[in-house]
């Protein structure tokens, strides 16, 4: 689907409850742009994970003729870079000749076994701002959904990273999500290891469910340059967890584009996320485990869910129209040098 087609329904929702929350200027700072060429193969037998059932790809002219869907009257600047699970080189070409065509921050895709030479080089060449390691592209041995931070962010990368004053956006692993200790201590390890790398941690560290906050932030409150995006986050309790500990200044909105296109909204059972979505379209999701199917003629986008989670997390907390600006755009303008 080229851009996003709105329902009725969606354009109630933004028109009675997004438009006058949203600041003029949005930065989408969490997004994939490729193109379906670049995917490897699929094994077959292998189970399609409920990302994949939403988009094949995501061309640069399909994201912005997305954003003029979505918000027909916000200006939207995206950070991007390709899908970490595809070909790694033709994504990353393809990021960097995108980027430098309209002028939007890119990061470049990283693989445990690249050297910090060949980083170095690969970043500066491309005009890239930074890395998107992810555990898919970890070392040899290390299965992906348990692998620690370093075994995909290694610290030949960090070093490198520190150097330079790169950012990095961190989607972290392990069934435990935010909450798992060793998380914890190596995002600690890297803000004090490595303090010039502009460490961003991903969807509030995979908190989709109140259960996956724990106790994180009793510790990560004691950061100072650490931040975050609540890209594929619809919860509001868990940006205020966040924002409570860190402040206004070092939370960034995201989608996580292209599955922010899909129909849904979320809810949590026992600790567990569950996107609901429209029957039938997303084929059969009996084996999709974060997926389930309901008759419900008001089921709007993904996008709208994830601005509807903060805009709650806003009035529960109170936010300035300042605060919800800078949340919304002025802090990734600020990391990503953007300007408007």
């Amino acid at each position: 689907m080229f851009g996003f087609k709105l329902t009725d329904y969606d354009i109630k929702v933004y028109q009675e409850e997004l438009n006058e929350f949203l600041p003029k200027n949005i930065v989408d700072a969490h997004t994939h742009v490729y193109l379906e060429k670049f995917k490897k193969p699929k094994k077959p037998g292998a189970r399609i994970y409920w990302p994949s059932r939403v988009a094949e790809d995501c061309s640069m002219e399909d994201l912005i003729q997305t954003y003029k869907d979505l918000f027909p009257n916000q200006n939207v600047v995206p950070l991007i870079f390709g899908s970490p699970s595809a070909n790694l080189e033709p994504s990353n070409a393809y990021i960097s000749e995108k980027s430098k065509e309209y002028n939007y921050p890119a990061l470049y895709l990283s693989h445990y076994d690249m050297s910090g030479e060949f980083l170095e080089e690969e970043v500066i060449k491309g005009g890239f701002q930074g890395l998107k390691p992810y555990l898919n592209n970890c070392k040899a041995g290390v299965v992906g959904a348990n692998a620690g931070i370093f075994d995909f962010l290694p610290h030949h990368h960090l070093k490198v990273a520190d150097k330079h004053g790169w950012k990095v956006v961190l989607h972290i692993s392990k069934p435990d999500r935010l909450k798992d200790p060793d998380n914890i201590r190596d995002l600690m390890e890297i803000e004090q290891k490595y303090p010039n790398v502009k460490l961003v941690v991903a969807h509030i560290g995979r908190a989709y469910a109140p259960e996956d906050i724990g106790n994180a932030f009793d510790t990560l409150k004691h950061t100072k340059n650490m931040m975050f995006d609540f890209c594929a986050n619809t919860l509001p309790l868990a940006t205020e967890k966040c924002i409570e500990a860190v402040g206004t200044k070092r939370v960034m909105f995201g989608t996580d584009m292209p599955i922010a296109k899909m129909r849904m909204y979320r809810i949590s059972e026992d600790g567990y996320y569950i996107n609901v979505v429209p029957r039938g379209l997303y084929g059969d999701v009996s084996d999709a485990e974060h997926m389930r199917e309901s008759d419900e003629a008001t089921i709007t986008n993904f996008t709208y869910e994830i601005v509807r989670g903060f805009k709650k997390c806003a009035e529960n907390l109170t936010l300035s129209k300042k605060d919800v600006e800078d949340i919304m755009c002025n802090n990734a303008a600020n990391l990503y040098n953007i300007k408007f």
